[in-house]
């Protein structure tokens, strides 16, 4: 049977776009800590459709809904840690379905990438864009393994470790992903060439490929304009790419501000510099996603 580890050496494979906006321009309200994972308990059904609407616009992988689930965060709100167990398990149930669902209509195999967002992702408070917890290496990992313990039982195909700000975080989930079984990514959220907390990328890289689980390494929820010149700094492992669509965040607003990228021109770039995963996050939707997985199927390396 092809596994990921396959399917992504024969890549490159593309990737979704931004659940939350999706979310949003179906007319969900996402102004809580919890952002999109809420809708895992409370309209499933919508994650499903924003799955489906990547997979149909061309999309190989679907990172799932679950970035900000978290034992602690769903806590809280008073959610308890076997209600939690069972929505971190959602996530991924909800993905294999659409994935299923798009693989009998044609296409190929689709896969599912379980999201596992920083701790800085559930204090909602942007510091995972900071990384400064002040946590140890020891704390972090207690915080991640249960959650990956919990994901790895619904079996999904890849871990998408995403939006790292930091070197000690890195290493804490690279600890605790030993044992499970399962491959994963590692992408950092980065400031030019160096993590968000400032560490420079080749540090970073080289930590991630020190764990025989991950399988690429790269940048995420970035500007696209700096992807090409941070993935030129990994060697040794696939690149993983899929930054955010233009614009200024506006905390105060909670929306975008500025033109969008056209990350398609970029992806060219992305593929020089090593990316075997290639995809958007915030600002990127299906339309984004189908005509960069078109430059990508018409390009001499792509599917």
């Amino acid at each position: 049977m092809t596994t990921f580890r396959d399917a992504l050496a024969a890549g490159p494979l593309v990737l979704d776009g931004g659940m939350s906006n999706e979310l949003e321009a179906q007319g969900h309200d996402l102004s809580g800590i919890l952002w999109s994972a809420r809708l895992l308990r409370d309209a499933p059904e919508a994650i499903t459709a924003v799955h489906r609407a990547y997979f149909a616009a061309g999309a190989q992988v679907a990172i799932t809904a679950g970035y900000q689930a978290t034992y602690d965060g769903f806590g809280r709100l008073g959610i308890s840690r076997t209600e939690t167990t069972a929505l971190l398990r959602r996530s991924v149930s909800l993905a294999r379905e659409a994935a299923e669902a798009a693989a009998s209509e044609g296409g190929g195999r689709r896969w599912v990438a379980a999201s596992v967002g920083p701790y800085g992702a559930m204090l909602a408070d942007g510091s995972e864009y900071r990384g400064d917890y002040g946590l140890s290496v020891a704390e972090l990992t207690r915080f991640h393994r249960p959650r990956l313990e919990a994901l790895a039982e619904a079996a999904p195909d890849v871990f998408a470790v995403e939006t790292i700000p930091d070197l000690r975080e890195a290493e804490a989930v690279l600890t605790a992903l030993d044992g499970l079984g399962i491959p994963a990514w590692l992408s950092y959220s980065i400031r030019g060439t160096t993590t968000s907390a400032g560490q420079p990328l080749t540090e970073a890289f080289a930590l991630a490929r020190s764990s025989d689980a991950v399988v690429a390494t790269g940048v995420n929820c970035a500007p696209a304009a700096d992807a090409a010149a941070a993935l030129a700094l990994n060697t040794g492992l696939p690149g993983v790419v899929y930054p955010n669509g233009g614009g200024v965040w506006d905390s105060g607003t909670r929306s975008w501000l500025g033109a969008q990228d056209e990350i398609a021109d970029l992806a060219p770039s992305w593929l020089a510099a090593g990316a075997a995963l290639v995809g958007g996050c915030c600002r990127v939707g299906p339309a984004e996603i189908k005509e960069l997985a078109d430059r990508l199927d018409a390009a001499p390396t792509g599917h």
